[in-house]
């Protein structure tokens, strides 16, 4: 096998210096004037304190580390299950569950357009009777559960809160966050349903109902990590992940909430990439940008609306399936970056996600990324450690003009559903994403084991592969649902869904539930909004 000599040089193949993935120029030596006219008492204040620079609390991880929430799921309930306690043996402090395609699009395993996906990317939940499956043995009264699903985000709520009921654990006791951000879904992923609309209608009646039935709950986690994973660049993440934090925060007051008892609850998901200085300054951009948005647009009192939390996934894109242990560095790297960020949760990738969905091995090796920066390095001894850093001070500064610029654009347009509308997010995204490329092609920007240092033949690895079978056992499960349930009382539920989505004032969860209670399943609980509703078709307008 042929190996490259390394490069030493700083320059890249142009001679062109190196710039960070926003396109700053980053400088060979910092001091004193990069931060002309800086006042560190306005710019970094405390730990724990506006403008929350240095951090959302005053120890930070000197009093506990971050929550170690390890992302997982496919192919049936119970087999992720089994992952999960797997995942809790091993030291995991956070589940965070992915679904797949059909069900995060609304569509039950029976269905025509779910062939050949389910238990792809995720675990299949086609009703309560597979919620109950998935946590198996796992008590929810004791457990911190995150759950990525965005335009039936209400719906795999409202089963958890009613398997954590059958388990006798009350709504007050449950912890968790559900992304529950369709926004970004017209932006950068696509896996939306209904029309911008009903689908602020529907987060916003997730807010109240949480207000008023699940008060530890965190009722959205605005998403930047899948503009990021579609090509977006630190300061584009940002912009336009807070533009749609004020999207939903202007949506709540005008369905009759207060700022004060909204704020709090909301949450934000990052992703963390291997230049760690960037990412560094990006986070600590945006608490202070969150911030002053939250205290002088919105009038916030309660210091906690102030605070952006956030949960950081290392980058998938990154990883590449050439030399993929080489994966293990890169995660480790951008683990750190969240860290030294301030992160509140973490999910660290697994080295073969690259390849196909993690083994079990590998799984364990991305949570002991995490033990090993927790317990080992002294990262955690100090609160910020990067603070005063002439460099990345001026990198933070840099962001925050940048994602303020964008910010300021989006709302030019009317905000972020306008500007969605328009087009507007994704041409800007597109375009930093072709820059990137283009950068990896020329060789400019080096990707190891890809444009450089590539091995003449790539070592055998066996990935994990879901059993094809699992459509038709999870189809024949769907079938015996429909034939043991009460279909009558399935139908009155739906029937007042349907009343309830029809109108304009009343909460469409509590109907949702009733129906879910009554073993409605995903499928027809969607259905019925569809019809109501409508779904969203995109119009390219750039």
């Amino acid at each position: 096998m042929g190996i490259e000599e390394p490069d030493h040089t700083r320059h890249g193949r142009s001679g062109r210096p190196r710039r960070t993935e926003s396109g700053f120029p980053v400088e060979p030596v910092y001091g004193p004037g990069a931060l002309t006219g800086w006042d560190p008492a306005e710019r970094l204040g405390a730990p724990g304190a506006y403008p929350f620079t240095r951090g959302i609390h005053p120890t930070m991880y000197t009093g506990r580390p971050w929550t170690m929430r390890q992302y997982a799921g496919f192919g049936t309930a119970a087999e992720s299950n089994a992952r999960y306690r797997q995942l809790i043996a091993h030291g995991g402090t956070g589940l965070s569950v992915a679904f797949d395609l059909p069900t995060q699009m609304g569509h039950d395993s029976d269905t025509a357009l779910a062939s050949g996906e389910v238990g792809k990317v995720g675990v299949a939940v086609d009703s309560v009777e597979d919620m109950r499956v998935l946590f198996d043995g796992i008590p929810l009264g004791g457990v911190s559960t995150s759950m990525t699903i965005n335009a039936p985000a209400a719906l795999l709520l409202l089963m958890y809160q009613l398997v954590a009921e059958e388990q006798g654990v009350p709504p007050e006791a449950l912890t968790g966050t559900v992304q529950n951000d369709v926004l970004k879904e017209y932006i950068a992923r696509g896996t939306y349903i209904f029309p911008p609309g009903p689908s602020l209608r529907l987060v916003a009646d997730t807010f109240r109902y949480c207000a008023a039935e699940l008060p530890r709950w965190n009722t959205i986690s605005i998403s930047g990590y899948h503009m990021a994973e579609a090509g977006a660049s630190p300061a584009q993440e940002i912009a336009f992940t807070l533009a749609d934090g004020i999207e939903y925060v202007r949506t709540a007051i005008g369905a009759g909430m207060d700022v004060d008892d909204l704020a709090p609850r909301l949450s934000f998901f990052f992703v963390a990439r291997t230049t760690i200085l960037e990412e560094i300054a990006k986070f600590r951009a945006a608490r202070r940008i969150w911030a002053r948005v939250m205290r002088e647009e919105f009038g916030a009192r309660d210091p906690k609306s102030l605070t952006l939390r956030f949960h950081t996934q290392t980058a998938g894109v990154q990883l590449t399936a050439q030399q993929p242990e080489v994966n293990l560095v890169r995660v480790a790297v951008q683990a750190l970056a969240a860290v030294l960020g301030g992160t509140q949760s973490l999910h660290t990738n697994a080295f073969d996600e690259a390849i196909a969905l993690p083994t079990e091995k590998a799984a364990r090796l991305a949570l002991r990324t995490q033990q090993v920066l927790a317990y080992e390095t002294d990262v955690t001894a100090t609160v910020d450690p990067f603070a005063g850093s002439y460099a990345v001070e001026s990198l933070t500064d840099a962001v925050e003009k940048a994602a303020v610029d964008l910010m300021a654009r989006v709302e030019a347009r009317g905000g972020a559903v306008a500007a969605i509308e328009d087009g507007f997010q994704k041409a800007e995204i597109e375009r930093n994403a072709y820059r990137i490329a283009q950068e990896t092609d020329d060789g400019e920007r080096v990707v190891v084991g890809v444009n450089r240092y590539r091995l003449d033949e790539e070592e055998p690895y066996e990935p994990l592969r879901v059993d094809p079978a699992i459509e038709a056992r999870q189809v024949a499960r769907l079938a015996r649902l429909r034939a043991e349930r009460d279909g009558r009382a399935v139908n009155t539920a739906l029937a007042a869904l349907r009343e309830a989505a029809s109108g304009t004032s009343g909460n469409v969860l509590y109907p949702m539930k009733d129906a879910l209670r009554a073993r409605a399943t995903v499928g027809e609980v969607c259905g019925v909004l569809r019809e109501v509703w409508g779904t969203y078709e995109p119009t390219e307008r750039f």
